[in-house]
């Protein structure tokens, strides 16, 4: 059995896992310390800010009033099943904290844990496979502050996040499990595994697994230990490793299970071709931004090839130094074996983040799984920094390793051609960048549209240049100070942490951006006091309609407003029922926002929008103009005809779906004659020789709640006839005609309706997902399992000779 002994070194400190613990902790209020006064950790930029706070605030209010996780959220996009087609981190534990805290905070608490636990997580991952104190400190440091894990806050990728602090996670259970034969990491590995599919961010899941994957290799066969494992012991702990991921995706049904329902309702049913695939793949000429983050320009100064970048690939200075120091001559052979496979995993990830701008992403999009449904291959990164990470704790140790009592690993010799070097590396850049060589370069580079960009940039090039030469300079000068003994090998850990959290802190922070609380930034206004005066269901087209509204003001073309319960047509989400876009599509030639036949589709009574006239005859502002919580300028307006949310068609017929749409996006096209259903239902149907007239038979919606209503005819339905509802179909949606059991169909492509026998008057609908409800007993005898099997193997370890401290590292 291969054992291992606890890592430890003469610079040690008392306590040394707190210690770690608290330099991570410190290193992330750098960045977050206004979250301690309340601030939202959000920004104009954010996913977060302009959607993701209202999913997550529909599911808490949910939670807290006692009914359980939503399963219908009908206010975006004619409305959509909340867990199949992905609101967020509905299942991660999370969730909990927004039980019991402000959305706002939970979301903000949220994602800097996750950044600390980044960071302590890679320090004991560090520990664990033998590095020293300081050297596991820093990388540590320098994973949770590199800007391809930190930068995420700015564009509120929290999921993105939580599966990139789960990744040193990972790797640390993989090391109990497989090196040392922990018994109780495999139920330790299937929790971690769970919460990776629950985060749920299935790219960076997939990423974290490969590079996972390849650990766990390493360990089996390239000993890893202080004694190789035989071959039965490496076969029957990775077999073992794959039962621990079974049953963590096992964990993950909840979610996954509906997901799977909604694939071919998705409109990335079939996957996307290439180019979709690779889009925003990292630009080669990127790569410099590792050194240099100015060189492309940073947030909405950003002049690359990507369109937009709101994150981060600065990997920092003084770490690329102190990575260079991993391939300093006298390491052991564990340095060796650890520096090449670091070194190969951090090359394969670089490619493959460049995505199509290599021929190597051909392999990854016709052969690894799930590659035809993800695009932004430069996500990846995270496992290219951990790796540079991994290569800077290394390279620390090197350089303190010299100034040991007992040898000097690194002769002072190789300390000042490697300070040299790096001087001369980085001395050079910023004479580049003085004299307007880099400018040129950006130049050749940047789109003909976006040399503006690059001009502005010129300053920051310049200043950016000299800042990472600063910050080159105070690494070296510690390695050289501590490699004479001038200062104590503590001292230059100590600082050599400092140098990487100041030079991170002076690029990331830029990328922590704080507002107001979410009672501020999403405060009523005039114009929706008055909508939520309406007692039946409506939809309003909260558009800006001309420029000047506030920048990425989350009540015009994004989300907001369903925090107050207003259902819009349109909204910001990306996953969408893939029918509702054949309705709802907006081009140059076809504009459903300005279609009467989609206003009467989707059910609009209102428009909420920045002018104050709407060009539509018959519409008349009702309340405005007035400044709304973005600091737009808004009106309302009521539309002159009224578009009920459910009406009564007098006869039903079939028609293929790309008739349909043609039909429907004509203006005058008469909807409310017709329900028009799917050629392949059951439900009798007529052939149309002419149009029936419409009903004059008011529906009025008794009751309405996010996955129930109830409807009322003003008189009996003739023989017939169909209820139309504006709501979107999804499979989960029944319905009763007076009591009696009825089929509930798609119709006009993307709505819902039922056909009514001869004197029908009352209709409920009502959604539910049988998926979810297999996918949460699924989940919870996984999580059961593999409770129990941690539990289990901590006993087991305990008998067999693990001990209590064997046990209580779990």
């Amino acid at each position: 059995m291969t054992t291992y002994a606890s890592p430890s070194d003469e610079f040690e400190p008392r306590y040394p896992l707190a210690w770690a613990t608290l330099a991570c902790v410190l290193a992330a209020l750098t960045l977050s310390y206004p979250a301690l006064s309340g601030q939202f950790l959000v920004n104009p930029l954010s996913d977060q800010y302009i959607a993701g706070y209202s999913f997550r605030e529909f599911a808490a209010a949910s939670l807290r009033a006692g009914n359980g996780f939503p399963l219908w959220n009908p206010y975006l996009l004619g409305g959509m099943p909340y867990v199949a087609a992905m609101h967020g981190d509905i299942f991660y534990p999370t969730f909990l904290l927004r039980m019991v805290l402000p959305t706002d905070i939970a979301m903000t608490w949220g994602m800097i844990t996750h950044l600390i636990l980044s960071g302590v997580a890679t320090y004991a991952f560090l520990r664990a496979i033998g590095i020293g104190f300081f050297g596991a400190v820093v990388g540590g440091i320098a994973y949770m502050m590199g800007g391809q894990v930190s930068s995420l806050a700015s564009a509120g990728h929290d999921g993105k996040l939580f599966v990139s602090a789960l990744f040193p996670v990972t790797l640390l259970v993989l090391t109990w499990g497989i090196r040392d034969g922990r018994r109780w990491a495999w139920g330790l590995l299937a929790v971690v595994i769970g919460l990776g599919v629950l985060s749920p961010h299935p790219q960076l899941l997939q990423y974290l697994l490969l590079a996972s994957g390849a650990w766990a290799l390493m360990l089996a066969f390239g000993g890893a230990g202080d004694t190789a494992l035989t071959r039965r012991e490496a076969f029957t702990r990775l077999g073992l490793a794959l039962g621990a991921v079974v049953i963590g995706f096992a964990m993950g049904a909840i979610q996954y299970l509906p997901v799977s329902e909604y694939v071919e309702w998705s409109p990335r049913v079939g996957g996307r071709d290439y180019a979709y695939a690779t889009s925003y793949s990292m630009p080669i000429e990127e790569l410099f931004n590792t050194y240099l983050p100015q060189f492309t320009g940073t947030l909405t100064g950003y002049w690359g090839r990507n369109g937009i970048h709101f994150h981060s690939e600065y990997i920092g200075a003084a770490v690329l130094f102190l990575a260079a120091g991993a391939f300093a001559r006298g390491a052991t052979p564990f340095a060796r074996r650890m520096l090449w496979f670091w070194v190969g995993l951090g090359f394969v990830s670089l490619i493959w983040a460049l995505g199509g701008n290599t021929p190597f992403y051909h392999l990854v999009y016709n052969i690894v799984p799930g590659s035809k449904f993800f695009r932004a291959p430069s996500t990846i990164f995270f496992v290219t920094t951990f790796a540079v990470a991994v290569l800077a704790a290394l390279g620390t140790e090197r350089a303190l390793a010299g100034a040991r009592a007992t040898a000097r690993a690194v002769a002072p010799t190789n300390v000042r051609r490697w300070g040299i070097a790096g001087l001369a590396v980085g001395g050079g850049i910023a004479l580049l960048a003085s004299v307007g060589a880099l400018q040129q370069v950006a130049l050749n580079i940047a789109l003909p549209g976006r040399l503006e960009l690059v001009d502005a940039n010129a300053g920051a090039l310049i200043a950016g240049a000299w800042r990472s030469f600063l910050f080159l300079a105070a690494a070296v000068a510690v390695v050289y100070a501590v490699s004479e003994r001038r200062i104590t090998p503590v001292v230059a850990g100590w600082a050599l942490a400092a140098v990487v959290v100041v030079d991170l802190w002076s690029v990331e922070r830029q990328y922590f951006g704080f507002m107001a609380p979410a009672s501020e930034l999403y405060a009523s206004d005039p114009g929706i006091e008055h909508m939520k005066q309406e007692t039946q269901p409506f939809r309003v087209i909260a558009e800006p309609l001309v420029y000047g509204s506030a920048f990425h003001d989350p009540m015009l073309s994004y989300d907001g407003l369903m925090l107050h319960g207003i259902r819009i047509p349109y909204g910001y989400h990306g996953n969408e029922i893939r029918y509702w876009r054949g309705l709802a599509e907006r081009s140059n030639a076809y504009d459903s926002m300005s279609n009467p036949t989609f206003w009467g589709l989707a059910n609009v009574k209102y428009f909420y929008t920045n002018v104050d006239s709407l060009p539509v005859p018959g519409a008349r502002r009702v309340v405005g103009p007035f400044t709304n919580a973005a600091g737009s300028t808004i009106s309302l307006f009521e539309l002159a005809e009224p578009h009920p949310f459910a009406w009564v068609a007098p006869a039903i017929a079939k028609y293929p779906d790309e008739s349909v749409v043609q039909a429907l996006r004509a203006p005058g096209f008469p909807y409310r004659s017709v329900a028009l259903i799917d050629t392949a239902s059951t439900t009798p149907a007529v052939t149309l020789s002419a149009l029936p007239s419409p009903l004059d038979l008011p529906v009025t919606a008794t009751s309405y709640e996010p996955g129930h209503f109830t409807l009322e005819l003003a008189a009996p339905a003739p023989e017939g006839s169909a209820l139309v509802v504006s709501e979107n179909y999804y499979p989960g949606w029944t319905a009763t005609v007076d009591g009696q059991p009825a089929k509930a169909e798609r119709a006009n492509l993307a709505l819902m309706a039922v056909a009514l026998p001869a004197g029908a008057q009352r209709v409920e609908f009502t959604f539910d997902s049988a998926p979810f409800h297999t996918g949460k007993m699924v989940t919870l005898i996984a999580l059961a399992l593999a409770l129990l099997a941690l539990a289990a193997g901590v006993l087991l370890q305990r008998r067999h000779g693990g001990g209590a401290a064997e046990a209580s590292r779990a």
